[in-house]
């Protein structure tokens, strides 16, 4: 089970009502009128079911349909928070759009395709409709003995970081990302996708950044090996933050090993290694590679965001450059493909996995049961619960111009000599 904190005095979370399960045929209508047929469920959890789907027709809906389903009571709330989240940033035409202005060849962000409310047996649900997806990169990452290759782990960065400029420039961030939170496309796995908005968080809505503020009420939110250091102290999330946990990522699918991996139920020992690092990016490296060559590249890009700013727009593109410069010394190109190894048939090279219950991805969504499906996408279950302290299983437009007042453009100030720029008083 993953580690949760226990606060003297905190509230936890209201029970959320189950939800009913539909059979193959139910017809839902989105609020712009449009009907889905749901197929088969393909996951369970605490809050709602998931379920393949497609466009409503006479034919049953097919194991290789290419939409999903998420449904749960209404009154549950979990999917509204990622609903917003998609109805903002994720409709086709946004997506569309952006891909074309920036010339990619995709754009790692899942398509949300309609929303409303279902009634049965005098119950209300709430539902979306989205992509379907593949296998999660976890499980990719424990099959090829938990580490990837050098320029695996640069090429999968280089598709985040695309995502996340995409998500920072409409307002929001997305604070959980990690190997379970990125899915294979389904028919494509060379393409990996973002998916589980559950803590995404709006820190600039129209154009005004939150300011830098602790609140210990919200201290270690995210994946804890994973989260930053504001989210360990209860600082809303913010694009340095996102940019921070894709470092630790990194660092962690190329070497297998973090130095704190061994005290997640300490949170503040946590907390403590990640500053005690953040001057000294070297020593991290040494703590991680010990005895082989470390990846400048990555010493870099952890160098530089590192000095980022909370309010501070991230140097994407720099970024960028400094991971294809790890490329190119190892005699590669950004070919924009994601490849964990392929066979001659272009089928990802795996050790043959039992069909079973999938008890992590259980334990990880808040499900309660959940059925292996073939190329269903499990992970997409874990939609917005909030984990706190959880070990991993380890048109489009941009915002307006900050409107923010000289103090609060300095807020968290840059991260050299870190306790100080940390506690900005």
């Amino acid at each position: 089970m993953p580690y949760v904190k226990k606060t003297a005095g905190k509230r936890g979370p209201a029970k959320r009502k189950l939800a009913e399960e539909f059979a193959p045929g139910e017809v839902f209508a989105d609020t712009s009128k449009k009907d889905w047929k749901l197929g088969m469920p393909i996951g369970r959890g605490g809050f709602g079911c998931l379920y393949l789907a497609d466009v409503n027709s006479s034919k049953s809906v097919s194991s290789d349909a290419l939409y999903v389903v998420k449904v749960e009571p209404s009154q549950n709330g979990p999917l509204f928070t990622e609903l917003k989240f998609y109805m903002r940033a994720a409709k086709p035409e946004q997506i569309q759009k952006w891909t074309a202005s920036h010339k990619l060849k995709y754009l790692g962000v899942p398509r949300y395709w309609g929303t409303g409310l279902h009634q049965k047996n005098g119950n209300s649900y709430r539902f979306m409709v989205m992509d379907r997806f593949g296998r999660d990169l976890q499980k990719i990452y424990e099959e090829k003995a938990k580490q990837f290759a050098h320029k695996t782990v640069l090429q999968l960065s280089l598709r985040i970081l695309d995502i996340l400029e995409y998500i920072h420039e409409h307002e929001y961030v997305h604070g959980d990302i990690k190997a379970s939170n990125l899915l294979l496309n389904y028919k494509n796995p060379h393409q990996v996708y973002l998916v589980d908005y559950g803590l995404a968080y709006r820190y600039c809505p129209e154009g005004i950044h939150k300011e830098y503020k602790e609140d210990p009420k919200r201290c270690n939110d995210g994946t804890i090996e994973y989260t930053s250091i504001d989210a360990h102290k209860g600082v809303a999330p913010s694009r340095r933050g996102d940019l921070e946990i894709l470092g630790y990522c990194m660092i962690h699918w190329l070497s297998g090993h973090l130095p704190w991996e061994d005290n997640l139920k300490d949170p503040n020992y946590v907390k403590d290694s990640k500053i005690r690092y953040t001057d000294n990016i070297a020593e991290l490296m040494d703590k991680c590679f010990p005895g082989k060559k470390k990846p400048g590249e990555i010493s870099k890009y952890m160098g530089k965001v590192m000095e980022l700013g909370y309010e501070e727009t991230p140097p994407y593109q720099q970024l960028r450059e400094i991971l294809l410069q790890g490329l190119k010394a190892d005699g590669h190109r950004d070919d924009g493909m994601v490849d964990f190894g392929t066979s001659e048939n272009g089928d990802i090279q795996t050790k043959p996995v039992q069909k079973a219950k999938r008890t992590t991805a259980a334990a990880a969504s808040g499900a309660d049961t959940a059925e292996e499906s073939p190329g269903a996408d499990m992970e997409e279950i874990k939609n917005t619960r909030k984990r706190k302290l959880s070990p991993s299983k380890s048109g489009a437009t941009k915002p307006k111009t900050q409107k923010t007042s000289p103090k609060a453009k300095t807020g968290g100030g840059t991260r050299k000599r870190a306790q100080k720029s940390r506690d900005p008083k």
